[in-house]
């Protein structure tokens, strides 16, 4: 996850929903009989069935981390070609994506002088090198980054900011965007003011001395300063240290080094509807992760339970889907959604036949919700699918859908969108840390979701009424 959920909502927010191509007003089409018992006995059979496991056990431990741009999310790209390949779909191919690639080299901090000691640190992603040897510098502290928005540039100049915040912990995520504006928008905002360099606590939830990376976007009007994440029990310890009342002296060395534009891709796999192949239904993922775990939870769990998802329709339904199930794994999506706005961009005409699409790139979680954004005349549908569900424990929820942050890009131009809303209580615990690893993931879990991962894709694409 980049600046992932709070980017997409952000952008929801703003977007009236006005569905292109939207029928007239009409009866609601029913949901057969039949299309029901189908989905049932996916999920039922879903329960008892490790496919997803298997794939998640494969790419993280054959690929391990798949840092965008990088050698390693080529070797990824090729793996899920052939795995695709070798599990039967329809069709396989890649779309490019460019993408700027960045290279984490090092990292190291330090207090030095008054109660000098490491800290534990990781460069965000994007970040440039601090000047070789590093910087020494006194600390700035504010607890938000909305003080340091209104602090004086004097205060500022010639220092290194430290922002405080933490990010608070709820079942849907709901604290990541409030937090994140310290990592996307610090760097800028720092520079701006004079800073020589910017220290954040993690966007995270966890007392674990591992810190998290993620991505920083640098505004067009500022200059570049390195930025780097503490981990959280080194930033509270940085907090003591300034509560002495005593100057704090920080000495920061990360070096990073950009390569210029390089060429990745989307990974599409496709199981073919029967009648109407030409409609689709997205089921999205992305297949890069940061480079300090081996992305079990994000996403490696989203891209296992997409393949498994189709694989698993493919195997047991008694006939296709009437349309097309196409599974997406996006490039590059931690540096910024490179993969997937680079996708909704070059099918932005075929969204007519995009019927409906969905994400999972919430880790590995148990689902305990499902949401929708669809017209009027196909919420009976989703209401069929909740109640399929229900046996899983899986409620309907009445907030707006925003599809994912990949697939959210084709619902800003308005493609019907769902969300399978998972359990994230403890996702922000692993988030973007050397901690996110297969050990962390319940396969049990995993069942849970493939069985509703099932409902949604087969009867999106059984159905035959319109979701917009």
């Amino acid at each position: 996850m980049s600046l992932k959920n709070s980017l997409v909502a952000a952008a929801f927010a703003a977007t009236s929903f006005s569905f292109i191509g939207s029928a007239q007003a009409q009866e609601p089409i029913p949901v057969a009989a039949a299309t029901i018992e189908t989905a049932a006995m996916l999920r039922d059979a879903a329960l008892n069935d490790d496919t997803a496991y298997e794939v998640l056990e494969e790419l993280t431990t054959e690929i391990g981390p798949r840092l965008g741009g990088s050698a390693k999310e080529l070797e990824a790209i090729a793996w899920a070609v052939k795995r695709l390949n070798e599990m039967g779909f329809d069709k396989v191919y890649t779309e490019p994506v460019q993408v700027e690639k960045w290279e984490r080299i090092s990292e190291a901090a330090a207090v030095v002088g008054n109660y000098n000691q490491p800290l534990e640190i990781t460069a965000l992603g994007k970040s440039v090198a601090t000047p070789d040897g590093g910087v020494t510098a006194e600390i700035v502290h504010f607890n938000t980054y909305e003080d340091l928005v209104a602090a004086d540039a004097g205060l500022v100049e010639g220092k290194i900011v430290f922002i405080s915040n933490r990010m608070e912990r709820f079942k849907d995520g709901a604290g990541y965007r409030p937090a994140v504006r310290a990592r996307g928008q610090g760097a800028s905002e720092a520079a701006r003011k004079g800073a020589k360099a910017i220290i954040i606590r993690s966007i995270g939830t966890d007392s674990h001395r591992l810190p998290h990376t993620g991505g920083l976007n640098y505004a067009a009007d500022a200059p570049k300063i390195a930025a780097a994440a503490l981990s959280n029990p080194d930033a509270d310890q940085l907090e003591r240290l300034l509560k002495r009342g005593q100057p704090i002296q920080v000495h920061l060395d990360i070096q990073t080094k950009f390569h210029g534009v390089v060429e990745v891709a989307n990974v599409i796999g496709e199981i073919a509807g029967r009648e109407n192949p030409e409609e689709v239904v997205i089921v999205g993922s992305h297949i890069d992760s940061w480079d300090l775990g081996t992305g079990a939870v994000d996403d490696g769990a989203g891209v296992a339970l997409n393949i498994a998802t189709a694989d698993l329709i493919k195997r047991l339904a008694p006939q296709r889907p009437r349309r097309t199930i196409r599974v997406i794994l996006f490039g590059s999506e931690e540096l910024g959604l490179i993969g997937a706005r680079q996708y909704a961009a070059a099918h932005k005409d075929d969204l007519p036949n995009l019927i409906i699409g969905a994400e999972s790139d919430f880790g590995a979680g148990p689902i305990w919700a499902l949401a929708s954004r669809v017209g009027p005349g196909a919420t009976h549908v989703v209401d069929e699918m909740a109640k399929l569900m229900g046996p899983l424990g899986i409620v309907r929820h009445s907030r707006i859908a925003m599809g994912g942050p990949d697939v959210g890009q084709l619902g800003l131009i308005g493609m019907p969108v769902m969300d399978l809303m998972q359990d994230g209580t403890d996702y922000f615990d692993l988030h973007h840390t050397a901690d996110d690893t297969l050990d962390k993931v319940d396969p049990a879990n995993l069942r849970q979701n493939l069985a509703a991962w099932a409902i949604f894709a087969y009867m999106a694409a059984e159905w035959p009424g319109r979701f917009n």
